[in-house]
């Protein structure tokens, strides 16, 4: 693929653009975006194996790309590794053996500092516990836990013996755990007794006992003390962690599982637009490659550098980001338990201040709710460690792209507004920082990456036309299935444009071939830049024993990028009102979790469908924003 094809000159651009400065591309691993986009384009299978290089196997690769049962891709067949061991193990053999791996901090200041070593040991002791449980390659774990360092431990702890770790955030419902327990039929649940956010506990552990309830896969509940207030704890099935790390069989290593590049590392469930959510399937190997190499590229990240991702590990952006890549390159990183405002507006701002931050990446929603209390509070710390800057979960629109620049950054510091998804494990259309910024625009594919805006046909869409995102290259990082339905993943990803990855997102390109990500096609709302489903939600409230039939659309949200708007039709023998209004908002958010609360409750007669009975979400969105309802042809009379 030429290089003219992705970008027509990277150093003369139309509109608004901010070049990198000298300093900015003198410390760049990359310094010329296009000669290497051109190689990787030219031999891909070549590109990515240099990259998997870095890392440590117990056996190299017999084959690069299996691409015999597309779009079941395989990468590095043959290969053995295992993620725990590049992300702790190897760093044992090094100075980094010593060097600070996290920084965690708690919102009442509680603090706890480990390094490498501490972290090698604290994984191999919480993996002593596992197999101890019973926990065997394979076996599929649910962890449910708050923004504590033993999550993550957890997570390394399971990668090291091969067991599959299905983490769900901590914020989701009884029912929507249940659910992805249920799926993965886990035979553990690792949880705590609670969480702090906002300064109150969040209830982790008797979400937990709800879930199971009805999961009999379930053999055993491990619960980490973090709140140390009381939770109840079921005989023989329930364990506190702190209790069994101290018996002797939990003492020493924990041998690493040499595991194949293609064995199963996580189950990771995303919403869809109908029925179940989708559990996404990543794998040791490739996953591992793709990572490591975006992260380092994309971040520029050196040994002196300390990275703060400021996502909660329960969603991809925390698995790839804030675990996995992190400390495969030997990073220095940041966790914060808490609210970005507790107990006031400079909260995160002082944690830059702190731990001399040097890397942030975050969310436009956060950044967007840090607005609103003005240029003060982070004019109060000393923000000048930042050197770089990060969005991803969402478009982030010019605006706050600009104050993100200007307050935060001081008009020095790049910003890397990533797009990906957690089907494609890590950065698909990304700047570097040697590459000319817009805000608004995800710029370019990174390298190996062949993206596209295509029509309904897949012809391309010509510059400044909306169309459908593709992806058009297999990567190492990608999604290899849906656990348990590999017709679903087929006919989600494969089936509109065969041979193609759908993404499901809308897109425009510039004249420079510069990428503009609009939002969802589907029905699936980014609220905050969170995935919720319209089915999830509508399922909720029509649960809801005065709801007939009900619709969800996300409307624009100054601070959330999508809002939650419900359109409800009751039953007989009830009537709107305000308080049945917020009765069902509650309810959602009660079935969901608090992220899933609609900001609004619409009574209607009817809703607009197709002749076959679906809801044409197209035309409520429409109508609520008061543009052209589109093509009516197929709208029920």
């Amino acid at each position: 693929m030429a290089v003219k094809e992705i970008v027509a000159d990277i150093r003369h651009l139309s509109g608004e653009v901010y070049y990198p400065s000298p300093e900015v591309l003198e410390r760049a691993y990359i310094k010329d975006y296009p000669s290497l986009y051109q190689r990787a384009m030219q031999d891909l299978e070549a590109f990515w194996a240099e990259r998997a290089e870095e890392l440590e196997w117990f056996r190299k690769w017999d084959r690069v790309l299996d691409d015999s049962n597309k779009p079941f891709y395989k990468w590095f067949v043959g290969g053995k590794i295992n993620i725990c061991y590049n992300a702790v193990d190897r760093h044992m053999k090094t100075w980094r053996k010593n060097k600070v791996a996290l920084y965690w901090e708690a919102e009442n200041g509680e603090r706890r500092v480990l390094s490498y070593y501490d972290l090698y040991k604290e994984v191999n002791r919480f993996a002593n516990v596992l197999k101890a449980l019973g926990v065997r390659k394979g076996d599929r774990v649910t962890i449910y836990m708050p923004r504590i360092p033993e999550l993550p431990i957890a997570m390394l702890a399971c990668a090291r013996i091969g067991a599959i770790h299905s983490v769900v955030f901590a914020g989701f419902s009884v029912e929507a755990l249940h659910t992805r327990i249920e799926d993965s039929k886990s035979r553990l649940v690792i949880t705590a007794d609670g969480g702090y956010m906002n300064g109150r506990i969040v209830e982790t552990k008797r979400t937990v006992d709800e879930a199971v309830r009805r999961a009999p896969s379930v053999e055993h509940v491990l619960v980490v003390r973090r709140t140390r207030h009381e939770v109840p704890m079921e005989p023989g099935r329930d364990y506190f962690y702190d209790e069994l790390a101290r018996l002797p069989f939990a003492q020493g290593e924990c041998p690493v599982e040499v595991t194949d590049a293609e064995d199963p590392l996580y189950i990771l469930y995303t919403s869809g637009t109908t029925g179940a959510p989708k559990g996404q399937v990543h794998v040791h190997g490739g996953y591992a490659v793709f990572i490591y190499t975006t992260m380092k590229w994309v971040f520029d990240i050196k040994d002196e550098d300390i990275w703060w991702c400021t996502a909660d590990p329960g969603w991809v952006t925390g698995h790839s980001y804030i675990v996995y890549a992190p400390l495969m390159l030997g990073a220095t990183s940041v966790m914060y338990e808490g609210a970005p405002t507790y107990p006031y507006p400079d909260r995160w701002w002082s944690i830059v201040e702190k731990y001399g931050v040097t890397v942030l990446y975050t969310t436009p929603t956060a950044i967007r709710g840090l607005m609103r209390f003005g240029d003060e509070w982070p004019n109060r710390r000393n923000l000048s460690s930042l050197r770089l800057l990060g969005t991803v979960g969402e478009p982030i629109n010019p605006e706050a792209w600009r104050w993100y620049y200007r307050v935060i950054g001081k008009g020095r510091c790049p910003i890397m507004d990533t797009w990906w998804m957690t089907e494609t494990g890590g950065f698909m259309i990304t700047p570097m920082p040697c590459i000319p910024l817009k805000p608004g625009s995800a710029t370019l594919p990174f390298p190996g990456i062949r993206a596209d805006v295509v029509d309904e046909s897949g012809n391309p869409c010509p510059p400044g036309v909306e169309g459908y995102l593709v992806i058009q290259t297999p990567w190492p990082g990608m999604t290899r299935t849906l656990y348990g339905d590999p017709e679903r993943y087929v006919k989600t990803y494969w089936s509109r444009y065969p041979g193609w990855f759908f993404t499901g997102d809308s897109a425009r390109r510039d004249e420079d071939g510069y990428f503009y990500i609009i939002g969802r096609v589907d029905d699936v709302l980014k609220v905050s830049g969170y995935r919720l489903g319209t089915a999830e939600i509508e399922s909720a409230l029509v649960a809801h024993p005065a709801v007939a039939e009900a619709a969800a659309i996300g409307l624009p949200h100054e601070v959330k990028g999508e809002g939650i708007h419900c359109y409800v039709i009751l039953k007989a023998g009830y009537s709107p009102s305000e308080a049945l209004a917020e009765e069902l908002r509650q309810h959602v958010a009660q079935l969901i979790g608090p992220i899933a609360r609609p900001e609004a409750i619409h009574f209607v007669d009817k809703l607009p469908k197709t002749r076959s009975g679906k809801i044409m979400r197209r035309v409520l969105r429409a109508r609520a924003l008061g543009l052209p309802e589109g093509d009516l042809s197929t709208l029920e009379e």
